[in-house]
């Protein structure tokens, strides 16, 4: 299954402390809105601390893209927010 990371910028893709740090900037985004900053961020440190010490590149691959797919979801829910255009289909 190819990379989901190939959808985001390539220094931001292979980079966990830059992706660390989107995710908290988006964790901070989310957080704002629905006045859960603390608690929203906080799982997303717990996450990142979870998997600090893993050491299997495969595993390290399936933990970045799960990071890079949350990250896409929620660029695409807030663009269509926006635009009032829906890009994924419905099921």
């Amino acid at each position: 299954m190819p990379s989901l990371q190939t959808a985001l910028p390539p220094e931001l893709a292979n980079n966990a402390i830059r992706l660390y740090r989107e995710c908290l900037r988006r964790a901070k985004y989310i957080g704002h809105k629905q006045h859960n900053t603390a608690l929203v961020v906080d799982m997303v440190r717990q996450q990142f601390k979870k998997h600090m010490h893993e050491t299997d590149p495969e595993k390290i691959q399936k933990l970045k893209d799960d990071a890079a797919r949350g990250l896409i979801n929620h660029i695409l829910y807030e663009s269509e927010k926006l635009s009032g255009r829906k890009f994924s289909k419905s099921s």
